[in-house]
């Protein structure tokens, strides 16, 4: 993903500074959506656009960081980078612990502001790399056989394969042989590269 699939989101009832964040982002070739509010962002966002999520910390209705909740527990993933005022500074140390990424007080540098847009927008994509690949291990592991899912638990646990055909009960050659398809389904030429996926997907195939 590069930024020209990515849209950097900004939320904030001042009608001046999303009109001055805009043009900002959009010198610089960014896609820009902008809203007064977080309910509004709520009704149209959706969690498969990437990006990132320039957030005020204070505004009438929901929160920033009660947005931000609301985001996690959707499950979504976007980068988060709040604005705020000096008196919302102890809420902006919440909203980093909670996960935002960044925290800038108004009125901001905008060098540094392009700068951490530019760094929540490569963390969002690598993210989304992540949970390709992550999807992609697990699809494939879902095509194995029983069997070869029990051979792969062997060789996950560092087994060779003698030890896996006396604990499977079947001959040596037929560990060889499910061994050498699940390699093939899983797409690995190493048992290393095998164990990275087994650890990309986050569980063992069992």
């Amino acid at each position: 993903m590069n930024e020209s699939e990515q849209t950097v989101f900004v939320v904030d009832d001042e009608k001046s500074v999303r009109d001055s964040i805009r043009w900002l982002l959009e010198s610089i070739r960014l896609t820009v959506r902008t809203f007064e509010s977080a309910e509004q962002f709520l009704e149209e966002f959706s969690a498969d656009r990437g990006g990132c999520l320039v957030l005020d910390v204070r505004m009438p209705g929901m929160s920033g960081p009660e947005l931000m909740d609301c985001l996690s527990a959707r499950g979504s993933p976007l980068p988060i980078i709040f604005l705020s005022a000096h008196g919302d500074v102890p809420l902006a140390v919440r909203a980093m612990k909670g996960g935002a990424v960044d925290f800038l007080q108004k009125p901001y540098n905008n060098q540094v502001f392009l700068e951490r847009v530019r760094q929540a927008l490569d963390q969002d994509a690598q993210q989304r790399r992540q949970r390709l690949r992550h999807d992609g291990v697990a699809e494939r592991l879902g095509a194995l056989t029983e069997r070869e899912r029990q051979v792969l638990d062997g060789v996950v646990a560092g087994q060779s394969n003698k030890v896996i055909a006396r604990e499977l009960d079947i001959s040596y050659k037929t560990v060889e042989a499910h061994r050498s398809r699940l390699m093939q389904k899983m797409d690995a030429h190493s048992v290393a590269e095998l164990l990275q996926m087994v650890l990309t997907c986050g569980s063992r195939a069992a």
